[in-house]
């Protein structure tokens, strides 16, 4: 056990945060500037000085990110570090509630329910509110648990939470209250709280109840928050309680990288942290340890733009680096042909496929990039979003297209008449016998005499076949009418339509392509390079494959080079927030901001020009807003 050199290991920003011990304290770590070994080192000091380390209470987004830290810290001090309280403000809430249960209104023994056992109990609450006569259109019980959770979550009502992101169940809002307010009886009669509930109830125990609060806040001297742009409101009340009787906070972020909104992050909190702890201490970490200064200046040319923020200049002491390139192209396939070029240069000059990045708004942005890697034999993986070849609602679309070109594919017939009422194996396969028999292709579906329990929906299908002609009315016009006819069963099985359309939507741009529908089909058919996976990049890296990732979970990353795709106005940033402005702009720049400073030796922006947007029923040609005001000098054009 010996003294750390602090002065010698920590530059002095960094230097400052950990030595400032009392008072509340606000560290602005800007992208990749040692905001982890900040937090490590001051718990070390903390303990090193003498306080005890179970007064010491250290608050993170994942639990793995608390334990790592506190491993460093006892390779970096002793072994007392490690009895330092660390964890979750989730986990955490839950420890001070089996504590205070009773006060809290519950028994000590209450449960905690997983997702599917609160997602039961509001199917339950719904089948209690929603006669089974009105349910048809009525959101599926995910969809519902998402709507409460995010009320819950942002402290808006219902209908706020529809306006926002569900317009589309607007009609229902006052139904969805009436199930809010009784799944809310349900969990109290069961003695149970949900995910949220553990946040909640300890923000709502802190507040009414004095003789509580003075006894939790009183068990922790010093209290450390990581990511704290990432909090939402239900997280800055329960700090706000915790520190009352001594105010020594220290909350570490970035007000830059506040991009979780969706998901009910509130980036008034970052702002307001002076405000809500008066004498705060503001700590600027500004040196960059990951990127080369062409691209900081990239950054700090963003961050310029930001209407509310925490002004920095980020830096970085090593040299050189080249500069940053916006290159617009001719169309969308025209970007992904030039994305793959570029990339094959970089893995011939040796650079390895796992420090390659290709960065997009949503998911959606990367479906003909991804069928260009594949035909290049250039293996990826995916992250956020989803592999659009594996996705049910483009499998659907794609056998509507598929039994035109392959009419004997049983399979894709199979697909298309299970998605019909009343219709099941048997008489599927019954069906596609007489299809087959007819021996006239895919019109031999005209020959067939439905049922009468199922002819509504195969008579439009019927019908549908027997307007289609890809020879002669073109391959993008053939995907629109499919995607006319399939518009209703995908609103009927998904709650999530509208988003699914758009992707949709997508494909048939890219069917504009192709001359005809074969070539389309095998392209689709490419055996798909690697599985797509929704959960974060964090959790697992392939050095042996490209990484294809959104920018929301892209962050906390960082890769060799970077290609950030359909960086076009009206994508990114995306028409909506173009149209609602104010707040959702502004997130839009500070997605932006993230997707940068990724890179640590290559960054390059590209857009297609000449996009036809069809929700907002125009042709999208500019240059992302914010990239555009950017000086050639700090970002060259190509």
């Amino acid at each position: 056990m010996g003294h750390i050199d602090y002065a010698g290991e920590l530059n002095p920003a960094q230097l400052e945060a950990v030595m400032t011990l009392d008072g509340p304290v606000l560290v602005i770590a800007g992208a990749g500037s040692g905001k982890t070994r900040t937090l490590t080192y001051r718990v070390a000091n903390l303990v090193e000085r003498g306080v005890h380390p179970r007064n010491v209470l250290l608050l993170t987004f994942t639990r793995k990110a608390s334990s790592e830290m506190l491993e460093r810290a006892q390779n970096l001090l002793d072994a007392r570090c490690g009895e330092v309280s660390g964890g979750t403000f989730h986990s955490y809430a839950h420890l001070v509630l089996r504590r205070h249960a009773r006060e809290a209104g519950f028994t000590s023994r209450f449960s905690v329910l997983d997702q599917s056992d609160a997602e039961s109990l509001v199917e339950a609450a719904r089948d209690a509110t929603v006669p089974k006569a009105q349910r048809k259109g009525f959101p599926r019980k995910q969809t519902v648990m998402a709507i409460l959770s995010k009320a819950v979550n942002k402290g808006v009502s219902i209908p706020d939470v529809l306006a926002g992101e569900f317009s589309h169940f607007m009609g229902y809002a006052n139904i969805l209250e009436q199930i809010q307010t009784r799944y809310t009886a349900l969990k109290r009669e069961q003695d149970a709280m949900d995910f949220d509930d553990l946040l909640l109830h300890t923000g709502d125990l802190l507040e009414r109840n004095p003789a509580a609060r003075e006894a939790v806040a009183g068990r922790h001297t010093h209290i450390m928050v990581d990511e704290y742009q990432d909090t939402n409101h239900l997280q800055a009340r329960i700090l706000r309680q915790l520190a009352c009787a001594h105010d020594n906070v220290m909350a570490v972020g970035d007000d830059c990288q506040s991009i979780y909104a969706f998901r009910g992050a509130n980036f008034e909190n970052i702002m307001r942290f002076p405000e809500v702890f008066p004498g705060t201490k503001i700590i600027r970490l500004e040196e960059n340890y990951r990127s080369t200064q062409p691209i900081l200046s990239v950054g700090n040319a963003l961050v310029r733009q930001a209407k509310r923020k925490y002004a920095k200049n980020l830096f970085t002491r090593a040299e050189g680096g080249e500069t940053p390139l916006l290159v617009g192209l001719d169309s969308e396939n025209s970007q992904s042909d030039f994305v793959v070029g570029e990339i094959k240069h970089l893995l011939d000059s040796g650079t390895p496929p796992g420090e390659i990045a290709v960065l997009f708004r949503a998911g959606y942005l990367a479906f003909d990039l991804e069928v260009e890697l594949a035909r290049a034999k250039l293996p990826f993986v995916k992250y956020g979003g989803f592999k659009f070849t594996e996705s049910g609602h483009v499998k659907d679309f794609l056998a509507f297209l598929r039994v035109l070109a392959y009419p004997g594919d049983w399979i894709s017939w199979n697909r298309l008449l299970l998605m019909l009422d009343k219709v099941g194996p048997k008489s599927a396969l019954g069906i596609f016998q007489q299809i087959k028999d007819a021996g006239k292709g895919v019109r031999g579906i005209l020959d067939v005499k439905p049922k009468p329990a199922f002819a509504a929906g195969f008579e439009a299908m019927q019908k549908l076949y027997a307007a289609l002609d890809p020879e002669s009315e073109g391959l993008a016009r053939t995907g629109a009418a499919v995607l006319e006819h399939y518009l209703p069963t995908l609103r009927e099985r998904h709650d999530n339509w509208p988003k699914r359309e758009k992707d949709l939507r997508q494909v048939v741009v890219m069917m504009e392509r192709y001359p005809s529908l074969e070539p389309f089909l095998s392209d689709m058919a490419l055996d798909p390079p690697s599985t797509s996976v929704d959960n974060g990049l964090a959790e697992g890296r392939h050095p042996e494959r490209l990484v294809l990732s959104t920018i929301h979970s892209a962050k906390g990353l960082e890769w060799d080079a970077v290609f950030v795709i359909w960086a076009l106005d009206g994508r990114l940033p995306s028409s909506q927030s173009v149209f609602r402005k104010g707040d959702a702009l502004e997130e839009e720049l500070r997605l932006l901001y993230v997707a940068a400073t990724r890179a640590r030796k290559k960054l390059v922006f590209t857009y297609p020009r000449d996009v036809y947007d069809h929700a907002a029923g125009q042709v999208l040609y500019d240059p992302c807003r914010f990239l555009d005001g950017i000086g050639r000098d700090i970002l060259a054009r190509g």
